[in-house]
């Protein structure tokens, strides 16, 4: 890149150099169902100061209906249509963080809309971990099968190599959610090329 890294200000917090750095762009969180991206994208955006959505809770009240209710009337293709249309519309409106349903990601004129116009960060986490936190929950219609373990199992193999594409990735497991939420503002002060100022020999005392 020709332009130079935004460098962080003294006596400013390093989450306001980062906001600053973002400009207009929302940050999305990308990954599988049970990665944590509300519960991570809530903490992430009250650390940074920002607004949190949710996609999957804008499409409920764009329908007026559950996502199980618009899976079991309309079916997954519908839902995918109103799902990427709600998601187009988050996206303008500055920087925020949005979370995204597992098979948001997927659809390709999505992914290039996420990568025009914000940057994407996936929460990776392992097939048990998923599994674990997702067992508990009873609104998950892609889950309602025979085998909820081999379901998700395949869900990795086919969403896992387009969740790579994200500009960041991070490991979603059982720890303490403001270390994720820490690893996050990490690697986004790193993707954005924003630095803590060292102070020069006429600043120490």
């Amino acid at each position: 890149m020709s332009e130079t890294a935004p460098m962080a200000l003294p006596g400013r917090s390093q989450e306001a150099d980062l906001v600053a750095a973002l400009g207009d762009r929302p940050v999305v969180l990308i990954g599988m169902m049970g990665a944590g991206k509300s519960t991570v994208g809530r903490r992430l955006a009250l650390r940074l100061g920002l607004p949190f959505l949710d996609a999957d809770t804008e499409i409920e009240h764009a329908a007026a209906m559950t996502i199980p209710e618009i899976f079991e009337t309309h079916g997954e293709p519908h839902f995918r249509d109103g799902e990427a249309k709600v998601i187009a519309r988050l996206l303008d409106g500055g920087a925020k963080i949005l979370a995204t349903g597992g098979g948001a990601f997927m659809r390709a004129e999505t992914r290039e809309r996420i990568r025009s116009q914000a940057i994407s960060m996936w929460l990776e986490a392992d097939a048990d971990v998923i599994l674990r936190r997702v067992k508990r929950r009873a609104d998950r219609p892609l889950l309602k099968t025979a085998d909820p373990a081999a379901t998700i199992a395949r869900m990795i193999d086919e969403r896992y190599p387009l969740y790579r594409q994200a500009d960041i990735t991070i490991a979603s497991r059982d720890v303490p959610h403001e270390k994720v939420v820490d690893e996050c503002v990490a690697a986004l002060r790193d993707y954005l090329g924003v630095h803590r100022c060292a102070p020069t020999p006429n600043e120490t005392t």
